[in-house]
């Protein structure tokens, strides 16, 4: 059974795991990120690569997946807000220190093979995987291929803007950007908005920018009046998103991953019926919302996958 590397890099970490061809992680070495030089970055990848191959030596190729636009096949990073990189060669600084052949994605493009192959995508041919976390990364796979765009920049559902006048500003620098509004850093902006209408809340009693994603939807899920209202303004622009995805792409099964799906069932019966009321152009009731089953090691498992198929064009 052949084995290859899969490398997660996270804004704060480095994930690299052996996986076998069932999508199994047999070994895995992680480093913490508290510098995002490339070089430094690049240290800290080869290192946790150098861990694994160690303890596993019949390994094939390595597939890694960075956050931002990124080349396929250079692994050149043309932009990536999460490191503040502009024009990064960092498939030639690996590949002069890595031996075996090496192949490069966007990290939320890998965490979505992973899914579809291996987790709630198997079995569908239209699919996308919404990872909502710090930002909202997704991927999109249309007729059992995972879309890649023109330069590699499809499956960006996380900068389409769902509130350009009355938004949050984003990273990007858009107003209202899905991303702004439902990810995990949105429902804490939620939070913080209307705190003022609850002078007596909890959440932010102590200091707020302490405040967290996870105190919140706990708050709400014990029907705490503040973690309640913005839970609602949350899943209303989380919905909005969503139906947005429905009518560009109506797939089969859109799974959600990432810290704030972890909210399993509670955020999903609070979703799917403002989904359903902001379906239009397709039929109602015809995709599926559900939680991924991957968790964080999906980024890894689908760099992996890329590696053991010899890079991203190939079929999902």
């Amino acid at each position: 059974m052949s084995k290859t590397i899969g490398v997660d890099l996270g804004g704060s970490h480095v994930l690299a795991a052996v996986v076998d061809e069932s999508g199994t992680i047999l070994e895995r070495a992680e480093r913490d990120l508290t510098d995002h030089d490339p070089d430094v970055v690049v240290k800290a990848i080869v290192q946790a690569i150098d861990e694994v191959l160690e303890a596993s030596k019949s390994v094939t190729a390595i597939g890694l997946g960075s956050p931002g636009n990124i080349d396929l096949s250079t692994g050149f990073v043309a932009y990536s807000p999460n490191f503040n990189w502009r024009g990064v060669a960092l498939g030639e600084k690996l590949r002069a220190q890595v031996s075996l052949p090496m192949f490069f994605a966007n990290d939320a493009r890998c965490a979505t093979l992973a899914e579809y192959t291996f987790g709630t995508g198997v079995g569908t041919k239209n699919f996308v995987l919404l990872t909502l976390g710090t930002g909202i990364g997704g991927g999109i796979v249309a007729d059992g291929k995972l879309v890649l765009g023109n330069t590699f920049g499809a499956g960006e559902i996380g900068h389409h803007q769902i509130r350009a006048t009355d938004g949050f500003i984003c990273n990007c620098g858009k107003t209202g950007c899905f991303e702004a509004q439902a990810s995990g850093t949105g429902l804490i902006r939620h939070a913080l908005a209307i705190a003022h209408s609850f002078p007596r809340s909890t959440l932010v009693s102590g200091k707020p920018e302490k405040l967290g994603s996870k105190s919140i939807r706990k708050a709400a899920e014990a029907a705490d009046p503040h973690g309640t209202a913005a839970w609602s303004r949350y899943t209303d622009d989380l919905a909005r998103g969503i139906a947005n995805v429905i009518a560009f792409v109506n797939p089969e099964t859109i799974a959600l991953g990432g810290g704030v799906a972890g909210a399993g069932a509670f955020m999903i019966d609070a979703v799917l019926p403002k989904v359903e009321v902001l379906t239009t152009m397709a039929p109602r009731g015809h995709t599926k919302l559900v939680t991924a089953t991957l968790g964080n090691d999906a980024g890894a498992i689908g760099a992996a996958t890329m590696a053991a198929r010899g890079g991203h064009e190939s079929p999902a």
